[in-house]
């Protein structure tokens, strides 16, 4: 049987760290030891992300770095909003810091950070956390399948 490479069309199982400019890490699957499960070409990764991977098989490891626009893009200042104060309670005060969920009209939940509050403003950002950020990937092929 001959080893599969990662190919435009693959499902790939593997392991991930992403680590700051700083070395520090920002994620990792190994923490709890749930690898991520990947289609190649679906648009859930960026296109250079993907290229990073392309001919990689089963047992390889390699780190890369990726420019923001390649990870997760340049802060969009449309993400940030300003909320008025009064929709927020007890449960979830307005503190400069937080993470919070907001209930989309589809039901779903978007987080979105605290960056100011001023008087009755709040200024949340729902830009990703690591938008604008240089990162390193580490990835552990785990499965290949074509």
């Amino acid at each position: 049987m001959s080893e599969q490479l990662i190919g435009a069309k693959s499902e790939v199982l593997f392991h991930f760290s992403i680590k700051l400019s700083d070395d520090s890490a920002a994620d990792s699957t190994k923490v709890h030891n749930k690898p991520a499960k990947l289609f190649m070409g679906d648009g859930s990764l960026t296109e250079n992300f993907e290229k990073c991977l392309l001919g990689l098989k089963a047992g390889d490891e390699k780190s890369f770095e990726l420019e923001p626009e390649d990870a997760f893009g340049q802060p969009n200042p449309d993400n940030i909003y300003y909320v008025d104060r009064s929709k927020f309670g007890a449960e979830t005060p307005a503190q400069v810091g937080s993470i919070i969920a907001f209930t989309q009209p589809d039901g779903t939940d978007l987080p979105g950070l605290i960056r100011e509050v001023a008087g009755d403003s709040v200024t949340v950002d729902f830009n990703h956390p690591l938008a604008g950020q240089k990162v390193t990937f580490e990835v552990e092929i785990l499965e290949v399948n074509n």
